[in-house]
């Protein structure tokens, strides 16, 4: 039901009002609530539900679980840490943060400095880790200022951060990323331990790392995934064994999600987990008993119930026509807050149990479903886009299936004007 709140007042109005009734009643709701001219600078407060619209759920429970569960696969002194990229895969980084250091987490990942100092500004003072490529002088020392550790690639970064930390007259942490077949970040495999080595023997430079990262772990999809991470794993080996068994004052690691629940001979040292951790598997073919919870839920309110003959067409470009009289539910949620375009018309709502179909196409901020069958349906009724009711789920691994994307994407693709609940 519509309402209004002015000045700390919530005056509800009737949905069926003709427009002279709205009037009046708006005008009383202004002589309740005291002048209101702008002239006289008066203070209006407007406090908008977070469940008006659209919005995110998100279990912090879930993220807490699913890391212990991930952990119980892990040798003892294997260390897991959680990656909390991208605003924690679009979960809100600091809520999955502190929920995976209480699943044991030790440490955390992020892909930019920026990330990481917010992390710091939230209070968390565990190992931080900034994946992606840090190259300019001022980076790497607000690096060394909040006590994140970079990623190093190549001997200039390593010599800046030593010029860096000396002038400091304090030491720094850092980890050396090597290039085992990913063909992206990380210094060519031959040079590694030259690089390793140098930066042993920098005074101010503390090694904490060595790793690399796997490309067709989640090799479900491409048959040569299986040869392509045993040569990663074999390269990786072969490091490791020439950096010698009294050089491991530092952490060896390699895999990501799809690595630590393939095989253990992936885990070294550490493993880093990302996807897992929110309650989705990056591979589908487990043999072992694996149960993750899903972390999050995508809601969105109905904003108008339509009744139209058949015959009519809906939304952009009429991609869709009724084919009877059709009662039709305007939902508010569109592709400006995650949901594809590429999604129209082949994805459904939950209401409860029931499952509502998008019709037409999905537009920047609106969708419309389905409602025909579902007389109940009215304004202001709530739909699950993803998540679960009842004993239906709708996954991200459904949608993104649905576009040929990935359920990385789909995570990661819910803006910020999507308010985050923690349930």
């Amino acid at each position: 039901m519509p309402a209004f709140l002015l000045r700390g007042m919530l005056t509800p109005l009737k949905e069926e009002r003709s427009p002279l009734e709205y009037h009046l009643a708006m005008q009383d709701l202004i002589a309740q609530s005291g002048d209101l001219r702008l002239n006289q600078h008066s203070q209006v407060s407007v406090h908008a539900d977070p469940r008006q619209r659209a919005w995110v759920e998100v279990d912090p429970n879930a993220v807490e679980a699913n890391t212990l569960t991930v952990k119980s696969l892990l040798a003892k002194g294997c260390f897991l840490m959680a990656v909390v990229k991208a605003d924690g895969y679009g979960h809100g980084a600091e809520t999955v943060a502190r929920a995976a250091l209480r699943g044991g987490a030790k440490s955390l990942g992020v892909a930019t400095l920026q990330e990481g100092i917010e992390l710091r500004h939230a209070g968390l003072e565990c190992p931080i880790l900034v994946l992606g490529n840090l190259t300019h002088a001022e980076d790497l020392l607000a690096c060394l200022q909040w006590d994140l550790m970079p990623t190093l690639s190549s001997s200039r970064e390593a010599w800046l951060c030593q010029n860096l930390a000396e002038s400091c007259d304090k030491n720094f942490s850092v980890q050396v990323k090597v290039d085992t077949g990913m063909t992206r970040l990380g210094c060519d495999l031959k040079g590694a331990p030259r690089l390793i080595n140098t930066i042993e023997n920098l005074s101010y430079i503390n090694l904490k790392g060595v790793y690399s990262h796997l490309a067709l772990a989640d090799y479900d999809s491409n048959p040569q995934g299986a040869q392509v991470t045993k040569q990663q794993q074999k390269r990786f080996d072969s490091l490791v064994n020439s950096l010698g068994s009294g050089r491991r004052g530092f952490c060896f690691h390699l895999a990501n999600s799809a690595g630590t629940l393939r095989d253990s001979a992936l885990h070294y040292d550490m493993v880093r987990v990302g996807l897992a951790l929110y309650g989705c598997s990056p591979i589908s073919n487990l043999s072992n008993d694996l149960t993750l919870r899903a972390a999050l839920a995508v809601k969105a309110r109905v904003t108008l119930i339509r009744e139209v003959p058949s015959g009519v067409g809906v939304s952009y470009g009429h991609r869709f026509i009724t084919k009877r009289p059709s009662r039709l539910a305007v939902v508010g949620i569109g592709y400006a807050d995650g949901v594809n375009r590429a999604l129209s018309g082949r994805i459904s709502a939950l209401l409860g149990a029931r499952l509502l179909p998008q019709v037409g196409a999905i537009t920047m901020d609106q969708m419309v479903l389905d409602a025909t069958d579902h007389p109940d349906i009215q304004v202001g009724s709530v739909v699950t886009l993803l998540g679960s009711e009842g004993n239906k789920t709708i996954t991200p691994e459904h949608w993104s299936d649905l576009t040929g994307s990935i359920p990385w994407e789909v995570l990661c693709g819910f803006k910020n004007r999507l308010p985050r609940l923690i349930i």
